[in-house]
């Protein structure tokens, strides 16, 4: 549990008077707990109000200074509203996670961050990212959700009736609750258990209903009478009948393939992408990703049989 600060706390490291913090959380610009008369905040509270106070030409540098890929800019919203690496896998880079998620599930989390506004909320809770699952019509999770009744406008009904709306216009980037972000890195143990290399909105599903405690999750169960191993359940019977909502984010094997191994050469099998590899090497040549070998050995598996 994070360590809670007093606004007098906050005040000294920002340099200003305890009468200033308060005018900002009363407007609506910084978070915080209202604990009797007084308020308390958390890091993470001061961390999103601060990245939100960061000067123009700092975020034209960023935008200037990439790659060049289309994926960066989601990378970067991310990378704020995420802060540190609660939910890395060993080994694997911030550009390799964020680049797992779908065309769809980035979706997910624009429409979640639209429907915190839309309630005039100043974060993305559980259940801003129900929304966004059902509202990306072409994903998995939505056809999960319509197939169990779940529909937008009585979600947002429930989600009115428990938490009700802001009183102020929230504009600009809106950080993850506690829980949405436990719920995001659920979401990646959910694709490694399924052996998938990208993030689809079943993912998110997946690690939504697992979280279990949420604001989306009492929704599920108090208004529409659905246990969440129900949940999960139709989602697995979906993905069971289709492709993998995202099978084009592996890359193809390309014809050159061929000139890498010698005839006959079975070589190492990726379990990512199916394609194989000559022996000596470590990753696949075709997606990146390592390959498997018998750790007590030192042998590929294959080599064994």
């Amino acid at each position: 549990m994070e360590q809670f600060m007093t606004s007098e706390e906050i005040a000294e490291l920002l340099h200003v008077d305890p009468v200033t913090i308060r005018r900002l959380v009363n407007k609506g610009e910084l978070s915080a707990y209202r604990i009797g008369a007084d308020y308390r905040f958390a890091p993470s509270d001061l961390q999103h109000y601060l990245q939100r106070q960061r000067i123009t030409a700092h975020a034209q540098k960023e935008a200037g200074g990439g790659s060049g890929n289309p994926r960066d800019p989601f990378a970067q919203v991310l990378r704020k509203i995420i802060p540190g690496k609660h939910f890395t896998h060993s080994g694997e880079g911030d550009r390799d996670r964020f680049d797992r998620f779908t065309k769809r599930a980035r979706h997910v989390l624009t429409l979640a961050q639209k429907e915190a506004q839309r309630f005039q909320h100043n974060y993305i809770g559980t259940e801003h990212l129900l929304l966004g699952l059902i509202r990306e019509e072409g994903g998995v999770a939505s056809e999960v959700l319509r197939n169990l009744g779940v529909e937008v406008d009585q979600v947002r009904q429930a989600v009115e009736a428990i938490i009700g709306r802001g009183e102020h216009v929230v504009l600009g980037e809106i950080g993850l609750t506690p829980r949405a972000k436990k719920v995001l890195e659920l979401t990646f143990d959910e694709a490694r258990r399924l052996n998938h290399r990208y993030i689809g909105t079943e993912h998110l599903l997946l690690g939504l209903v697992r979280e279990g405690e949420g604001v989306a999750a009492k929704v599920l169960e108090g208004s529409f009478n659905l246990q969440l191993e129900q949940v999960r359940a139709e989602t697995l019977r979906v993905l069971g009948e289709k492709q993998p909502e995202e099978a084009a984010a592996i890359p193809s094997i390309p014809s050159e393939a061929s000139t890498l191994l010698s005839e006959g050469e079975p070589g190492l099998p990726c379990s990512s992408c199916g394609a194989r590899s000559p022996r000596y090497f470590r990753y696949c040549f075709n997606c990146g990703q390592p390959l498997i070998l018998d750790e007590e050995s030192g042998h590929d598996k294959e080599n064994e049989d």
